[in-house]
């Protein structure tokens, strides 16, 4: 599936990595190149970059949506290799800036969540999602009248989350266990229990109802992402959610496009 156009002004989205074991996003529009989360090693971000045809010397800022290393390990080393400023709410940046090594303060940028603000040719509103974490975040991106949302991390889905989801004109969304896989594996009880509750990942089953209820209203593309590497597996979590858009009057493929992004491999270049 490849979602393209005239490239002039348009938004450029991809998934570098995406999972349990490590994250980083990259949205590009005009000037404005922004890497989402560091999650992975420094040489994996910029080999993911080059893959795609782009320069992590390129990059304008790294957006972080929450504190855990899946999301964090490698942001020192992005910010001193490349003098990258970091935006990051007050709450995130209190708890990992004694885990990151030294960094110039100069390139913090502080941003509050629910607020929108400007960065670069880019609108980004932070919002507030339900996670065990201090101040975790998704983000919408707002460009040439076009609406691009990640949202991940997610331990139940609420009123607030919808309202900031809904319209875009690509979602990537928290696909992240089959709850089944999840009671019946290998994890000890206090990490499924914090997994499967309100403060800890969307299962495939709750993703399915979220994104056909968006379907309803009319929302056409989403990547489902951040899929546990023990609990889930991609060809499973692409059958749950097309199967409940198949069973509510949906073709996926023609009036739903649908994909699974991979925790170790790099998704296609979306042109929004």
């Amino acid at each position: 599936m490849k979602w393209s156009g005239n490239r002039l002004f348009m938004i450029e989205f991809a998934s570098l990595f995406s999972g349990s074991s490590g994250n980083a996003l990259y949205i590009e529009h005009k000037d404005t190149r922004i890497l989402i989360d560091a999650g992975v090693s420094g040489i994996r971000i910029e080999n993911a970059l080059l893959s795609i045809g782009k320069r992590a010397a390129d990059l304008t800022a790294v957006l972080v949506t929450h504190e855990h290393s899946d999301h964090t390990s490698c942001l020192g080393v992005m910010t001193r290799r490349y003098n990258l400023p970091i935006y990051i709410n007050r709450g995130t940046w209190n708890h990992v800036k004694n885990f990151i090594g030294k960094v110039n303060e100069a390139n913090i940028y502080h941003f509050n969540s629910n607020e929108e603000f400007t960065l670069g040719d880019f609108k980004v509103n932070p919002f507030s999602i339900p996670h065990d974490a201090s101040d975790p975040v998704g983000f919408s991106f707002f460009a040439e009248n076009k609406k691009i949302t990640t949202a991940t991390d997610i331990g139940h889905m609420n009123d607030d989350i919808r309202k900031n989801i809904e319209n875009s004109d690509l979602l990537l969304l928290e696909c992240n266990h089959d709850l089944r896989m999840l009671e019946n594996g290998s994890y000890p009880y206090p990490l499924k229990r914090r997994i499967k509750g309100d403060f800890g990942h969307l299962c495939n089953d709750h993703t399915s109802q979220t994104i056909l209820e968006l379907a309803r209203k009319g929302q056409r593309r989403f990547l489902l992402g951040h899929l546990s590497h023990e609990n889930n597996y991609p060809e499973l979590a692409f059958k749950t959610v097309a199967g409940c858009l198949i069973d509510n009057g949906f073709e996926v493929g023609k009036d739903i496009e649908l994909e699974v992004v991979l925790r170790d491999q790099t998704s296609q270049l979306y042109f929004i």
